[in-house]
């Protein structure tokens, strides 16, 4: 009953994808969710492009379903990574800070799928002109760097705008949010910070127990000063950040702060100092399991919620 134009443009099960988070989204996590009926995505973050190639090598010995790889458009290694994807015969890229623009033809004629995640209307716009297959569109209650419109706000504005199908992000963790994506017009939903949450996910567990831990005002903004807002939770690493941003610290200084600190958080767990980031969806989860439960859980809690509404509509109608 979930086939839409994703589940056949990707060939999965579901139309979930799991975020590409860098250091977070390993092949351990995208395979797992892949298995899972969804797409499990590769983040390449900064990484070389040796590196991912690896990864992919050993996503393939875990799974033959589809996956992606998430390109940063902004990394220096982007270019050497959209050619491994092409020799490593990757299905599906989705793309992040920039647009793909200048990659299109070439993977294109590999054969990839090319997603980038869009945060306006009018890029949105602009990239299904250039080509690409469908548009991740992510709403500023996703963790890490985020836009300022709502997932509620944007994404339907964003399926009016164009005709490629529209994968929603952002403040999606259940089944509720799952079905309430697709009632807005999407037809996928691209999910993170639940995904950390996994066991296959290979960040520390200090990182997922202070998800676990958190509550719905625990996932702070930093650098909006800069131009490049950030969300996580917030611990000493936001509160020096967002005290340096209030006395008008340099773009310099405050970037001088970050570097290192996902790193810090997903490697290390200092989750004091390091980058803890996550969605305003935190503090819904309580748990941590398996790829394969959460997708299940997700999945049966969209059938339960739209049965229950049917009997509501139902009762209403014969009490009418």
């Amino acid at each position: 009953m979930w086939n839409t134009r994703i589940t056949d443009l990707l060939k999965i099960k579901y139309p979930i994808l799991q975020g590409g988070m860098a250091w977070v989204a390993t092949h351990e996590l995208a395979a797992a969710v892949s298995e899972a009926g969804g797409l499990g995505i590769i983040g390449a973050g900064n990484a070389p492009g040796e590196v991912i190639r690896n990864e992919i090598r050993k996503l393939k010995e875990l799974t033959d379903k589809p996956f992606g790889v998430n390109i940063m458009m902004l990394s220096p290694f982007a270019e050497d990574i959209v050619g491994i994807v092409c020799d490593e015969g990757v299905p599906v890229v989705t793309t992040g800070a920039g647009s793909p623009g200048k990659y299109v033809d070439i993977l294109k004629k590999h054969n990839v799928k090319i997603i980038p995640v869009v945060p306006t209307v009018s890029l949105a716009v602009r990239l299904e002109r250039e080509g690409v297959d469908a548009l991740i569109v992510e709403g500023t209650e996703a963790g890490g760097h985020i836009g300022e419109l709502t997932t509620l706000a944007l994404v339907p504005q964003i399926v009016d705008a164009v005709n490629v199908p529209v994968i929603a992000a952002g403040g999606i963790a259940d089944g509720r949010g799952f079905l309430a994506a697709l009632s807005l017009g999407a037809e996928g939903v691209q999910i993170g910070t639940r995904f950390v949450c996994s066991t296959e996910c290979k960040v520390h567990n200090n990182y997922k127990e202070a998800i676990v831990k958190s509550k719905d005002r625990d996932a702070h903004v930093t650098g909006r000063s800069t131009g490049y807002p950030v969300r996580a939770l917030k611990n000493r690493f936001t509160k020096e950040y967002l005290e340096l941003e209030k006395n008008g610290a340099s773009f310099e200084e405050l970037e001088l702060l970050g570097v290192g600190r996902l790193r810090l958080a997903v490697v290390d767990g200092d989750i004091e100092q390091g980058s803890l980031m996550s969605g305003q969806i935190a503090g819904l989860i309580k748990d941590i399991k398996s790829c394969k439960e959460i997708v299940e859980e997700i999945v049966t809690g969209a059938e339960k919620t739209l049965k229950s509404m049917d009997s509501a509509f139902l009762r209403g109608g014969i009490n009418g």
